[in-house]
């Protein structure tokens, strides 16, 4: 899922949004808002779970866009850095929430037998994820799905996988290493795989 590159924004229509907001004409800030708060208020969602809290980190998004507009350098679209702003501001939040004892995801990792080989059901239909994500209620299934992970592997698939941030990107804004984004990644894919295979083999879940 790609958001934070808007295709209708030339380089040219972006200056023009940014003159008249730096010159505060009138009703342009309001409308600014308007225009960017539907998807912001999805992407802190999907961080935080919680509307509320969304709502909180996307008014805070807001206050650094218009705080820091001077220091916006255009090295990339004026969505993307926004984007990436109230990704921050979510994961702020989050910290405040969070409980510093984590679930294990052991308890969704696939089981091996003894030859090492995975043990699963018959599989008597087949669905492939992107028919799954192609459709609206399991969409929102395999949305659910992802909130039964724990906490800081939940956060590292959706800012990699639905948010389509990069490794070190991920790596900055959790204050971690690389190889620990990578690790989790790795393991979070895994357990959501094996979530899914109920709605993948075309059963309930």
């Amino acid at each position: 899922m790609t958001i934070c590159d808007d295709p209708d924004l030339s380089a040219t229509k972006q200056e023009r949004e940014l003159a008249s907001l730096q010159n505060k004409e009138h009703g342009r800030t309001e409308q600014f808002v308007r225009h960017h708060a539907g998807w912001m208020l999805a992407v802190a969602n999907r961080v935080l779970r919680d509307r509320s809290h969304a709502e909180d980190a996307v008014q805070n998004a807001f206050a650094a866009v218009f705080k820091n507009l001077d220091s916006f350098n255009q090295k990339s679209s004026l969505k993307t850095w926004m984007h990436r702003i109230v990704v921050n501001e979510a994961l702020m939040l989050l910290r405040k929430q969070s409980s510093t004892c984590e679930d294990s995801i052991d308890p969704f990792q696939s089981i091996f037998d003894e030859n090492g080989c995975r043990i699963e059901e018959d599989w008597t239909t087949f669905r492939t994820p992107e028919t799954i994500l192609q459709q609206a209620q399991s969409s929102a299934q395999v949305i659910e799905l992802i909130g039964r992970l724990p906490e800081s592997y939940r956060v590292i698939l959706v800012l990699r996988d639905i948010e389509e941030l990069s490794t070190t990107e991920v790596a900055d804004m959790l204050e971690t290493s690389e190889a620990n984004v990578r690790v989790k990644l790795h393991r979070a894919r895994s357990a959501l795989k094996k979530l899914l295979e109920p709605l993948i083999r075309g059963g309930a879940l």
